[in-house]
């Protein structure tokens, strides 16, 4: 599956649809962000039960805002809606193959039990 364009008006039908969603924050201008574009390319046709997204932070200053992107790129998995990584920075294949398939072992149920218990400690 090649990657989509993701914007305000599309987010969350994208996210609130898919499972498995990995967003990259990207800009133009930015070198790293042209350097990574094909890595991220590449894991998208090799995972066809993921969806990859793209944020042009330029274009998407309001998703870029609300989701407090200061360096790009940035790499961002959501798991069933939730949030479980974001990181800046580009990674190089192979480790983000490894990101990939520790995001995909995670338990969601675990994870939704451990905010939850954060939830309830700082209320």
């Amino acid at each position: 599956m090649s990657t989509i364009e993701l914007t305000s008006s599309n987010f969350d039908q994208v996210i609130g649809d898919n499972d498995f969603v990995i967003i990259d924050f990207w800009a133009p201008w930015c070198g790293p962000c042209k350097s990574f574009a094909p890595i991220y390319e590449s894991m998208s046709e090799k995972h066809d039960n993921i969806v990859f997204a793209k944020v042009n932070t330029e274009e998407e200053t309001e998703l870029a805002g609300h989701f407090q992107i200061r360096s790009i790129p940035t790499l961002m998995i959501f798991r069933e809606q939730i949030v479980i990584f974001s990181q800046a920075g580009m990674l190089p294949e192979e480790a983000m193959g490894e990101l990939i398939g520790k995001a995909s072992e995670l338990d969601m149920n675990d994870v939704r039990k451990q905010i939850e218990a954060e939830n309830t400690a700082n209320a």
